[in-house]
């Protein structure tokens, strides 16, 4: 499996179509979490860019996921291979012996 780093452009104005659609995008990134498909999910504070990493066997995979996103027809993306992704989250912790 090969990991995948998409970055997003957010419209600058925020239409009130693209707001209803946010809890869809939520729901289904909230699925694709369970699945093991997207493994990190930020939002820029400035709310222009969104980032989101995916466990994929190849760039199409991914592409295939992101094209089913709710807000699919308002963002721009590009899709980066990583050579490894790490997080806090996916390090596993050191035995105590106590």
């Amino acid at each position: 499996m090969n990991q995948y780093m998409v970055e997003f452009g957010l419209p600058a104005f925020l239409s009130q179509a693209f707001v209803e659609l946010i809890p869809q995008q939520r729901e289904y990134i909230n699925t694709m979490f369970e699945k093991g498909v997207i493994t990190g999910y930020s939002l820029a504070a400035d709310r222009s860019r969104l980032w989101v990493t995916f466990s994929g066997n190849n760039k199409e995979e991914v592409e295939r996921v992101i094209k089913r996103f709710p807000i699919y027809h308002y963002v721009e993306y590009n899709i980066r291979e990583l050579a490894f992704h790490e997080s806090a989250n996916t390090v596993i912790p050191a035995i105590s012996l106590n």
